[in-house]
């Protein structure tokens, strides 16, 4: 796809949570002071970004908005997008995108503009506490026939993005976008094979209040590497950033981030069909990491033949080509260090092939963060929608929750047992009599913790096209310490 002001934005989930009184402990020197508990309290307000869909005439955009219900004991609240500012600061018309009126329920809003701006918007009330957006974009012609989906993320000043590509078949556009009101500055570094790559033009970029810089990878460098590793870091402000990595051989997708860099990394979900995987991590530390390779099948876990382990030199990037490694049965890649007291930190994300030869079709799988209290995905169909579980630590089970769709119906709910070392894959049950896009929330009921994401296929004309996103905890509950001593008349 040919984009020459693509915009996407990064989400950011501003998570303000009002204890209602100031608090504070005792007296004393730090080191002999009481520890502070912390309540687990709904956040009171969430914002959300979304990228700028496809600018192709084929393109079909669904924006589904879901607030689970659950947290917050108030209610009333609204949650709606609006049009970002694009890079001449100037936003496109402001009308209210997705608003949801109540949690529990999905909405879901349609566009076909080949010039659909970002969206940026923002949740209060009893409509913040995860609050999530699904943007699922379908090209059905054209050499950028795909599924291009991304759960609206969250903005922060640093991100990490393995499986970059500057390579000649590949388009990669990081997408920077600012949800403040000053502007943020944004410096990007890129790391191949033998360390940091010579780019030009990658400090000090601006993004305006409110706006979306969209950079085009391929234009910071001369060299070509389709396995890099991408770091945004912003020096002042904060930015939502993803990338929309688009192959002229076999479609494309969104890549999310990598979870933080960790010594160990979990990517839950390869689909059981898979053509080709290919693994990229990134060493981020002074270190260099050795790492053993796990694929936890719905029967255990499986050492790859071949591939054991991998070697990943500090500040360098590594990429391992692990072919058709489920052999139709789908599984999740556990990273962890072959030496369990080496602690290096590295970053991952897995680029992800069904079909052959002119019927491919790529999505993205990043590491990602356990589902914690709770997680959401907002847009699946009765028919293409799978979800894969993984616990990798100890045996769990998992409460599933089919809300009730966009056009009626009554949520089911389904408790799934996960052994530890396995992945667990459903089709998650539809909701009682309504029909439409609905959302599923999973929530760990007991045991270790859990890791998963969500595919959906739509197949369109011989193309087996689909995209995947991982389902980390969405950030509903933030702690509070609790207080020991009442100080609110300080705040009077």
């Amino acid at each position: 796809m040919n984009r020459s002001t693509l915009s996407l934005i990064g989400v950011t989930a501003a998570l303000a949570a009002v204890a209602g009184v100031a608090t504070v402990t005792g007296a004393g020197t730090p080191d002999a002071a009481p520890a502070v508990s912390a309540a687990r309290l709904p956040v009171e307000r969430s914002t959300l970004a979304c990228p700028a869909p496809s600018d192709s005439d084929f393109a079909s955009t669904t924006y589904t908005a879901f607030t689970p219900k659950g947290d917050s004991a108030g209610s009333g609240g609204s949650a709606a997008l609006l049009a970002a500012a694009g890079q001449d600061g100037k936003a496109a018309k402001r009308k209210p995108v997705a608003p949801l009126k109540e949690a529990g329920k999905p909405v879901t809003a349609v566009t076909e503009s080949a010039d659909a701006p970002a969206l940026i918007g923002t949740a209060d009330g009893a409509l913040a506490p995860g609050w999530t957006v699904q943007q699922t974009t379908v090209v059905d012609a054209g050499p950028a026939r795909a599924v291009l989906g991304t759960s609206c993320a969250v903005p922060d000043s640093e991100f990490w993005f393995p499986a970059v590509s500057t390579g000649a078949d590949r388009q990669d556009y990081v997408h920077l976008t600012n949800p403040d009101e000053n502007s943020a500055v944004v410096d990007l570094r890129l790391y191949g094979d033998k360390g940091e790559v010579k780019t030009t033009t990658t400090d000090g970029i601006t993004v305006p209040p409110g706006a979306t810089v969209p950079v085009l990878l391929s234009t910071l460098t001369t060299e070509k590497s389709d396995a890099l590793t991408l770091h945004v870091s912003a020096r002042s402000g904060r930015v939502g950033a993803t990338v929309e990595a688009e192959d002229a051989k076999a479609g494309g997708d969104w890549l999310p981030a990598s979870t933080d860099p960790a010594p160990e990394a979990v990517m839950p979900g390869i689909p059981g069909d898979a053509s080709d995987v290919r693994l990229v991590v990134f060493a981020t530390g002074d270190s260099d990491a050795d790492l053993k390779l796990r694929l936890a099948s719905s029967g255990g876990e499986i050492t790859p033949a071949g591939h054991e382990t991998v070697h990943v030199k500090s500040g360098m990037t590594s990429a391992v080509d692990l072919g058709d490694l489920t052999k139709g049965e789908a599984g999740s890649l556990v990273l962890s260090p072959t030496d369990p007291s080496d602690k290096a930190p590295v970053v991952a994300a897995l680029q992800i092939t069904r079909g052959k030869g002119a019927s491919q079709e790529t999505a993205f799988l990043p590491a990602t963060a356990p589902v914690g209290d709770r997680a959401s995905a907002a847009d699946n169909r009765t028919k293409g929608s799978t979800l894969a579980l993984t616990a990798p630590e100890g045996d769990a089970t998992v409460r599933v929750v089919t809300s009730a769709s966009t056009k009626g119906g009554e949520p089911v709910t389904k408790n799934v047992p996960v052994k530890r070392g396995t992945t667990v894959v459903l089709s998650p049950p539809a909701p009682s009599e309504g029909k439409g896009a609905f959302a599923v929330t999973v929530e760990p009921a007991s045991g270790g913790p859990v890791y998963a994401s969500r595919m959906l296929a739509l197949p369109e004309g011989g193309v087996p096209m689909f995209t995947i996103q991982a389902m980390p905890d969405d950030r509903g509950l933030v702690a509070v310490p609790e207080s020991e001593e009442d100080l609110s008349i300080l705040n009077r």
